[in-house]
């Protein structure tokens, strides 16, 4: 996996990831659980589009247990680049893709009786057991064992010779919308903690809590935390009391300038036509970038510490701008996401104008737009 260094290059677009900021969030977060409960952070999908590696890096620096994935290749990326936390592997593995893990020391999660047997197969051709965390399906519906399941099917495992059951591990599936459900999901898992602990089977390492279960559930901390979205500054659910603070901003700048009479239509199908002449400026970012088309015609900029909307559609590479009768020169910098003046734009924002979440506005953010850090 490429990751972008800190150059621009030649097509002024660029995402700015705070360092400082992450800090400042790892260490809110910390303050919410016990001083002996383990932190996983989640690091898949670029960090939240943030950049793997950096990211990463930054999150070992600053103590972090573990690290979380979503697939080996990513895992296989963090250890080229010299990374040396624990890294837990969150998404399905297929039977024959196992070898990589003992490779480059990556821990699977395991839902299924099939996964776990190709496992232990293969350590005992290595000679050394392989470290697991068995996943276990409370109120999700996607991987992991049936929770009625789980008892009888983690006592197979715990049979098995090359298998070290390092954690066991839930996912809250309403945990921002639901406290019934989400309250019951913790009480099933609590419950089969309970029962395994009373057949002696005693597993290192728990955990649900994601960063809603972190900030709002503390009976979801069991031993280790699992958050994603808060580490990178991002609310799981609006009213929340702790003080986070954004770690991407998104920015770009005037490429194009031009005057356009009254009812001139701007962009393909001419959703937007100006109701007086203006001035149309043209930024060099569109949805090839990962800017959603769904924002055409209703997503503000800042420019000067002022807002504009996005005029017409959201074109692949590019997205116009009516600033009516204001000036301002090629190069100028516009925020899309971010800051400037006494105005903001949150990724929370763009979310709730395209119907959607604010994970999927950052993580799309595209790997032609590079990310520039700073501490």
């Amino acid at each position: 996996m490429k990751e972008a260094t800190n150059k621009i290059g030649f097509r002024p677009t660029w995402a700015e990831i705070n360092l400082t900021n992450l800090t400042h969030n790892f260490k809110q977060l910390k303050k919410l659980f016990s001083p002996e409960i383990k932190m996983m952070v989640c690091v898949k999908a670029d960090a939240y589009g943030h950049g793997l590696i950096t990211t990463s890096t930054k999150l070992a620096a600053l103590g972090v247990d573990y690290l979380a994935v979503a697939s080996i290749d990513e895992g296989i990326s963090l250890r080229q680049n010299y990374i040396k936390v624990p890294v837990l592997v969150l998404g399905m593995i297929l039977e024959d893709h196992i070898r990589p893990l003992f490779k480059y020391n990556l821990i699977p999660a395991v839902p299924s009786e099939s996964l776990a047997l190709a496992l232990n197969k293969e350590a005992c051709r290595k000679g050394k057991p392989v470290k697991v965390h068995l996943k276990i399906d409370t109120g999700m519906g996607r991987l992991g064992v049936l929770a009625k399941n789980a008892p009888s099917f983690i006592k197979k495992i715990n049979k098995l010779k090359f298998i070290d059951i390092e954690g066991i591990f839930t996912h809250l599936a309403c945990a921002d919308s639901n406290m019934y459900v989400t309250s019951d999901q913790i009480r099933i898992f609590n419950r089969l903690i309970t029962e395994l602990n009373k057949e002696k089977i005693n597993i290192k390492l728990i955990h649900a809590a994601n960063s809603m279960g972190v900030i709002g559930y503390k009976k979801s901390h069991f031993n280790m935390v699992r958050p994603g979205l808060a580490i990178y500054g991002l609310y799981p659910k609006q009213g929340l009391k702790i003080k986070l603070k954004p770690v991407l901003s998104l920015k770009t700048r005037v490429v194009y300038s031009k005057r356009v009479p009254c009812g001139y239509g701007i962009s393909y199908g001419h959703t937007y036509k100006t109701s007086k002449a203006s001035t149309i400026l043209t930024l060099p970012i569109g949805y090839g970038d990962g800017y959603p088309r769904i924002l055409s015609n209703k997503a503000p900029v800042l420019i000067r510490g002022r807002r504009y909307k996005v005029s017409g559609r959201v074109c692949m590479d590019h997205i116009m701008v009516d600033v009516g009768n204001h000036k301002f020169p090629i190069g100028e910098e516009v925020v899309l996401i971010g800051s400037q003046g006494k105005e903001k734009i949150s990724a929370a924002e763009l979310a709730y104008l395209g119907n959607t979440i604010s994970y999927e506005i950052v993580c799309g953010i595209g790997s032609r737009v590079p990310r520039i850090y700073s501490n």
